[in-house]
């Protein structure tokens, strides 16, 4: 009986053993399982064998696994370096201690906007060539003292009213303000559409047939339409066309050379057709071997134009815009094929009469003209923008002309005591009054009158003068005037359009920047705008003079903008 009893005690141990190990095994095993998807090495288990029956089995403890995380732990991130004005202040050093730039002038003014701090200048009031930066005082006083919503008006005379046939029994005569806006760069370059309203209103005035002349009458400005300091060599390009109050398409025409069969001339083409325009067409097609040399030469005072050379076929040509000399006899001209399409009839000639000639009708005519229709030009505020932003000549010395005309209806001006006054003199020009307008809107807003020495309106003039603080206080008064916003829209930006197109692109400044650029030869300018990486507004003017290289020049201008774009230090 006892070893029966011993018998069923070690069965029962050894079943109870077993259930042990079962037990651990299975732990072990989801143990195992778990750690091998965290990529832990797996733990051995041991079992100790007991000795004795009556021995309690010992379990081999799991060790402790840390998870091991998903992600790589990130660095401890190095602080931005703020920047101090010192630091700004050295950079803009560096950049103008280039070797190439030591015969050159420049001269460098930038202010905080937001808090009137100074934070580099050089040479700021040193006289310097502005280029197309004086277009920034010449639009800048027009919108002042003409208003966003000025309109250049063409009026449209005849003696009497068109009788019940449509008749009109004289004369009818176009009276230009200067309109610019008649263009093809107002009109998807269109030669034919912004004068071909005129056309239209005239028509539906109810006229059908002029027994006279069709006049162009462009004495609304008075002085020579080429300024006396423009060069030369300018004068047969877009940037020099001539000035006047019936402007057509910028006054210029559009002009193509193209090679042609082998020894035989080039084709010369002019746009938009005219029978103003002579040419006298001297350009060859050469063989394959040679490359071309063509020349192009436009007669001063004449629309005579000369095309020279060679030129290979295959060639890509010239394109190119050529001035118009008297552009208010191709005004006429166009108007008249227009009118004509409308079904006008016109039984006189083209005739177009200015300041002297306006005189001699006035004196012999007993009967008042009567105006029977008028075209108005979009507001000043597109205006201003097409004149900014592309750094259109003939635009901004028509405003100048216009400010001189217009000059005797703003207070204070014509009476003005501030020197000659042009106003009171009958013999000043239309250019002249303009200056004066200007001058006077800069003293009221505080630049000193010596800072500004203007000889048109543009910046063509060699003869301008202007120091670099004079700008940056104009920008100044601009961006807090009642009509900034409409300033700022007509200035160019950084790789985005005008002027600065092509420039800053990739950098802080990009779509960051706007003002206005100047260059002729030897000169490049930029004053505006620029918002730094802390979100401060800076007012900034930079002109260089003297160094030969327009690259250089452009480039030691872009990097010291680009330093301002990047400044993440605070000026106050």
């Amino acid at each position: 009986m006892k070893r029966k009893i011993n018998q069923i005690k070690v069965v029962g141990f050894l079943t109870f053993a077993l259930v042990c190990f079962n037990f651990n095994f299975g732990i072990s095993t989801a143990a195992q399982e778990t750690n091998r998807q965290r990529t832990v090495e797996k733990p051995t288990l041991t079992l100790i064998p007991t000795p004795k029956p009556t021995a309690t089995p010992k379990q081999t403890p799991l060790p402790t696994v840390s998870p091991t995380p998903f992600s790589t732990p990130t660095a401890t991130p190095t602080p931005v370096q703020i920047q101090t004005i010192p630091d700004l202040q050295s950079r803009i050093n560096s950049i103008l201690a280039r070797p190439e730039l030591r015969r050159g002038q420049i001269g460098v003014k930038i202010v905080s906007l937001d808090t009137n701090r100074s934070v580099f200048e050089m040479n700021a009031e040193k006289y310097f060539m502005p280029a197309s930066n004086m277009k920034s005082y010449t639009v800048a006083a027009a919108l002042e003292k003409l208003s966003p919503d000025f309109r250049f008006v063409t009026s449209v005379f005849a003696p009497g009213l068109p009788d019940a046939s449509g008749t009109i029994r004289g004369d009818l005569t176009v009276f230009g303000r200067g309109d610019i806006s008649l263009s093809g760069s107002f009109n998807d370059s269109d030669f034919y559409k912004g004068l071909d309203a005129l056309a239209s209103k005239i028509a539906q005035a109810g006229v059908k047939r002029i027994e006279g002349n069709l006049v162009g009458d462009e004495s609304y400005f008075s002085g020579n339409p080429i300024p006396y300091t423009w060069e030369w060599d300018d004068l047969q390009w877009n940037s020099g066309a001539e000035i006047s109050a019936l402007s057509i398409n910028n006054n210029t025409v559009k002009l193509s050379v193209k090679p042609g069969a082998i020894n035989m001339p080039c084709v010369v083409q002019i746009q938009p057709p005219n029978a103003i325009y002579r040419t006298l067409n001297q350009c060859s097609t050469s063989n394959a071997s040679k490359k071309s040399d063509i020349k192009i030469t436009k007669k001063l005072d004449l629309n005579v134009l000369e095309v020279s050379g060679t030129m290979p076929p295959g060639d890509k040509g010239f394109d190119g815009t050529i001035t118009v000399s008297h552009p208010a006899d191709l005004f006429v001209e166009m108007l008249r094929g227009l009118l004509v399409q409308k079904g006008v009839v016109i039984t006189g000639q083209n005739r177009v009469i200015g300041t002297k000639d306006k005189v001699i009708s006035t004196v012999a005519s007993i009967v008042p003209a009567v105006e029977i229709t008028k075209l108005e030009s979009p507001p000043f505020s597109v205006i201003a923008a097409k004149t900014m932003k592309p750094s259109q000549n003939l635009y901004t010395e028509t405003i100048l002309w216009t400010l001189g005309e217009q000059g005797r209806t703003i207070p204070g001006v014509a009476s003005s005591l501030a020197g000659p006054n042009p106003f009171t003199n009958p013999k000043s020009t239309s250019a002249e009054r303009g200056v004066f307008v200007v001058q006077n809107f800069l003293k009221e807003i505080g630049i000193a009158p010596d800072s500004v020495i203007q000889w048109d309106g543009s910046g063509l003039s060699r003869h301008n003068l202007v120091t670099p603080a004079s700008a940056v206080q104009l920008y100044i008064y601009m961006a807090r005037s009642r009509y900034a916003q409409v300033w700022r829209e007509s200035l160019t930006i950084g790789g985005v359009d005008g002027t600065l197109q092509n420039r800053f692109k990739g950098t802080a400044a990009a779509a960051n920047v706007r003002g206005k650029t100047g260059t002729i030869d030897q000169v490049s300018a930029l004053s505006g705008y620029v918002t730094t990486a802390s979100g401060e507004r800076i007012v900034f003017s930079i002109i260089i003079n003297g160094v030969n290289d327009v690259r250089l020049r452009q480039a030691v201008i872009d990097e010291i903008v680009v330093a301002l774009a990047n400044f993440n230090g605070k000026t106050n």
